[in-house]
């Protein structure tokens, strides 16, 4: 019986045998020089062309050394492995890729929930070590030229990859717990106290209890040094932002601030210009983002420089017993290779090593023991001011272009989702039928229009086609976020005007929970009862707030804002108007697109929305609105007028009851409600949309505010960190206080105090 071909064929085997390693190993080099260098542009950067490469070079990463070091292992087996200098080449090898395991320090977790599978990375440090070990023992030998480069070389790859499992395991939530929570307190002598006082009563002896009020031990420790000088500049901001970071890092795991946290932070907070506050919070954020997914809690620490040093100068030797050692019977390609690894281990480390001294963590230690160094001190000032996000003068374009690829600590801008805009867009091209005409010149006429007219039609189908492609491969989701989703730069006002409405309810809150607890819990109504009690109108916009879910009226006053914007008549209300569509529009991108940050607050605002998008798309088909696909302001403001032209007499829940849960026409109510506010309506906008965006910030998972760093960062969590410095918060701990409880006996003065 004939054997059946093989199909692959013995030369393709014996290329692959011959280059398999090779290429993995330049791989797993090629990927951890990308990751080192671009994957920081993951806090600097929302686009899905930044952050799903990066996604796909760290995954790759660790695969690519994996099977690099089991190709390895293999080969020390294979009986035509060649000469025995390439057996001791390959073993070589081996600790580079434990290097590469280790990662870089930009990165070691995806997610968060990366930061909880540390233990599987200590079961594959301890396996892969083995691995490399047993190779290196294959080898072991005093013919082996290569024994002491290799040796050394263990070093930074056990050190690196040690790194990295301890970066993990202190970025987990479980780890984070244990170091935040305070000492147990278990309080007073509880038995103690009991067993004395029941003694004296027994013994009828007259006692009196005397209770006074005291700090607890805790408490008296507490020293309010943030702002204390009268000047607060940049490296101010810097030290003052990592010491309130270690105190925010119990926000990830749902602590609240304590009441002398939240004391010395608002207090510190209320003296900054909007601004400064602004630049506060980035360098904040941007410690939690790198102690969550970068090295940077490991490396900076004693252990962690003399390490960093001990592995930077182990490659270093290891290197230079390479360059030196004759290298008579390897390969010369393989020669080629090593010193590709040995170049790159050196360049990595440079890299890390420059990033380290250029990071905020390292402004904020050394400055302490440089104070008195003016150099030093001019250096990190003119350097922190070329990090801030707004400055007095315009920057060079090639300076501000640099300062946004390399130095910037968030995206810097606001996303944007429009519904309108959207509706419209997905109507689609309305076709015209091709009037047919006989004549000499009409046929042609009639020929070129049904040409066109088929055109269409073939364009039509493909495109319901491809939509119907994306929505069985469940892509339409991220194809509607690249196509419809806007970025817009946050302007440095509209961060004021936020921060304005913040520190003004700060003031009401004070050392009222009650107040506290009303003010996070509002949704627009907190302005209206505030400033707008006495408006004729007041009742009636009243009555739009009621019974009215979060989800649904975000959709109602985005619908609402555009209608008024788009209004030529009232103009589009001048800044306020603008901060009224950018935050209109940034609220309906997070509630359509961030469905992971909105899951708690959103309710079925999916459902709402393609309930309202389905009846806004049927309304504007019947009145030709979507017919141009080409579309600007002047169809928008055109679809807004026809929606405000229709009768809003009855409401709409009386005509179409609750089975659909779209609110377009309810939106069309509240506009013409608002309008009615005249000169003070852009006003009124603008606060509701800060209180709701306060709402979305203090209600969502502190969890998702943190993922959302590896993303670009979100206004969203800016609001989040500022309410919490302001102390407008849900949960407010009251003053500690611990009882100091004596038992006086009136004719024997013998006291028991408990502490």
């Amino acid at each position: 019986m004939a054997s059946s071909a093989a199909p692959i064929s013995d030369s393709l085997k014996k290329i692959w045998d011959q280059w398999n390693l090779r290429s993995f190993i330049m791989l797993s080099l090629t990927l951890q020089t990308f990751l080192i260098l671009f994957a920081p542009l993951r806090k600097r950067s929302s686009s899905k062309w930044v952050i799903v490469p990066i996604w796909l070079a760290y995954l790759l990463a660790d695969w690519a050394a994996n099977f690099a070091i089991g190709l390895i292992a293999s080969s020390q087996t294979n009986t035509d492995q060649g000469s025995p200098e390439n057996g001791n080449l390959l073993a070589f090898w081996a600790p580079f890729l434990l290097l590469h395991l280790g990662g870089p320090d930009t990165i070691i977790a995806i997610a968060m929930e990366d930061n909880a599978l540390w233990p599987r990375h200590l079961l594959g440090l301890i396996f892969q070590v083995v691995a490399a070990m047993y190779v290196f023992g294959m080898q072991f030998s005093n013919q082996n030229k290569l024994l002491w480069p290799t040796l050394f070389l263990f070093v930074p790859g056990l050190v690196k990859y040690g790194e990295r499992t301890r970066a993990l395991y202190l970025a987990s939530l479980e780890s984070l717990k244990e170091t935040i929570l305070a000492v147990p307190e278990p309080g007073p002598d509880y038995a103690k106290y009991m067993d004395e006082y029941s003694s004296r009563k027994a013994a009828h002896l007259p006692i009196k209890i005397e209770i006074k009020e005291g700090r607890s031990s805790d408490s008296k420790n507490v020293t309010y040094r943030l702002g204390e000088g009268d000047v607060i500049d940049n490296i101010t901001l810097v030290e003052g932002a990592h010491h309130l970071f270690q105190i925010s890092m119990g926000l990830i795991i749902d602590l609240v601030f304590d009441y002398h946290q939240r004391k010395e932070s608002r207090a510190y907070f209320i003296k900054l210009e909007s601004g400064d506050a602004f630049t506060s919070i980035a360098t904040e954020l941007n410690f939690m983002y790198e102690a969550l997914y970068t090295k940077v809690y490991v490396v900076h620490s004693r252990r962690g420089y003399l390490l960093r040093a001990t592995s930077f100068i182990a490659v270093c030797i290891a290197f230079v017993f390479f360059y030196r050692l004759e290298k008579h019977g390897f390969h010369s390609f393989d020669v080629g290779i090593t010193y590709s690894l040995l170049f790159g281990a050196v360049a990595l480390d440079s890299i890390a090593l420059s990033m380290l001294i250029l990071s905020d963590w390292t402004i904020a230690v050394v400055y302490k023991y440089c104070k008195k160094c003016c150099v030093v001190t001019d250096l990190m000032m003119k350097y922190l001011e070329f990090k801030r996000s707004w400055r007095p003068t315009t920057p060079p374009k090639c300076l501000e272009r640099t300062r946004k690829i390399l130095f910037r600590r968030w995206c810097e801008s606001v996303s944007g989702f429009n519904f309108i805009d959207y509706s419209l867009r997905e109507c689609g091209r309305s076709v015209v039928r091709p009037v047919y005409r006989f004549g000499i010149f009409e046929i042609y006429r009639t020929v070129i229009r049904f040409l066109g007219y088929l055109y269409h039609r073939i364009i039509i189908f493909l495109g319901h086609l491809y939509l119907r492609i994306i929505k069985f491969f469940g892509l339409k989701y991220l194809r509607d976020e690249m196509k419809y989703r806007s970025s817009k730069r946050l302007d440095e006002n509209l961060w004021k005007f936020i921060f304005d409405e913040l520190k003004s309810k700060s003031s009401e809150v004070a050392d009222d929970p009650k107040i506290g607890r009303e003010i996070c819990s509002s949704q627009g109504d907190w302005v209206l009862l505030k400033k707008y009690e006495k408006h004729p109108e007041y009742k009636n916009l009243l009555a739009c707030f009621v019974d009215v879910t979060y989800d649904r009226r975000i959709l109602m006053w985005h619908i609402a804002t555009e209608m008024c914007y788009y209004r030529v008549d009232t103009g589009n209300g001048g800044e306020h108007g603008e901060y009224s569509k950018t935050l209109s529009d940034y609220l309906l991108y997070l509630l359509i697109m961030q469905p992971a940050l909105m899951s708690s607050v959103a309710g079925i605002g999916q459902k709402r929305f393609r309930d309202t998008v389905a009846e806004a798309k049927k309304f504007f088909k019947k009145g030709r609105v979507g017919s141009n696909v080409n579309l600007g302001e002047g169809k928008l403001g055109e679809a807004c007028y026809k929606l405000l032209d229709v009768d809003t007499g009855v409401k709409p829940v009386n005509v179409k009851g609750n089975r659909s849960k779209s609110v377009l026409f309810d939106a069309c109510i509240l506009a013409k409600q608002l309008m009615k506010f005249e000169d003070s309506k852009w006003e009124l906008i603008s606060s509701v949309w800060v209180e709701l965006l306060s709402y979305a910030a203090s209600h969502c998972r502190a969890q998702s505010h943190a993922q959302l760093l590896t993303k670009g960062g979100e206004l969203v969590t800016f609001v989040w960190l500022l309410m919490a410095r302001f102390g407008i918060e849900e949960d407010i701990q009251v003053l500690e206080v611990q009882a100091r409880v004596k038992l006086i006996m009136e004719k024997q003065p013998d006291v028991f105090q408990s502490n």
